[in-house]
């Protein structure tokens, strides 16, 4: 079974994004449940010209499975999201500075495009590492759910089976000692559960 994983790199705001780290590390997991699963890994540049080229010739290897982690620094918990809207940021720019022409997506599109996971298997999967985590209707209108729409598009029909996930600022071992009331998971923990997710979506695509 092919798998592409995949996370960006820095965008303004984030000079250290670590959905990339999360993407690189599952990558490279040794585990009984994740073998007979081929990774393949990809970071984004932050930009939409960077998705818009590189998501085409991903889709070409023809995956059987597709897992992007973008990062929410605002959020607390990992998110499990459900829907892609067709909607687009007029106020941030991407990390070449550019912003889109218009606030959709597709002109004529529908208003959104949804995944076809098991949303609940997943945040059961998560929830056994002990993880914040959470299933989302809003993806943002920014990079993440501007790539959720595009690899949502490339799948009619759940084939590839394509989920996006939003994860949290990493927190520091340290940091979580001194304050016990932050409830950010480190990366070991966000790896975990990414770990998890994939064995479930694995799972899933089998059926």
């Amino acid at each position: 079974m092919r798998v592409l994983l995949a996370g960006f790199g820095p965008f303004p705001g984030a000079p250290l994004n670590p959905s990339a780290a999360v993407a690189q590390t599952l990558a490279r997991r040794r585990r009984p449940a994740l073998a007979g699963l081929d990774r393949s890994v990809h970071v984004f540049a932050t930009t939409y010209a960077a998705v818009d080229r590189d998501l085409p010739r991903l889709f070409a290897g023809k995956p059987d499975i597709v897992l992007i982690f973008g990062l929410a620094g605002r959020r607390r918990q990992i998110c499990i999201e459900t829907r892609a809207r067709n909607a687009a940021s007029l106020l941030f720019p991407d990390a070449s500075g550019r912003l889109p022409s218009t606030g959709v997506i597709e002109a004529r599109g529908p208003d959104a495009l949804f995944g076809r996971a098991p949303f609940h298997r997943l945040l059961g999967a998560v929830r056994v590492t002990k993880a914040p985590v959470r299933v989302s209707r809003d993806a943002g209108r920014y990079l993440c759910n501007y790539v959720y729409w595009r690899a949502l598009q490339r799948a009619p029909h759940g084939r590839p089976l394509v989920q996006f996930v939003h994860i949290p600022t990493v927190a520091s071992v340290t940091r979580r000692r001194r304050n016990k009331k932050r409830h950010a998971p480190t990366l070991a923990q966000l790896v975990a559960a990414a770990e998890n997710l994939l064995i479930s979506l694995a799972a899933a695509r089998k059926h």
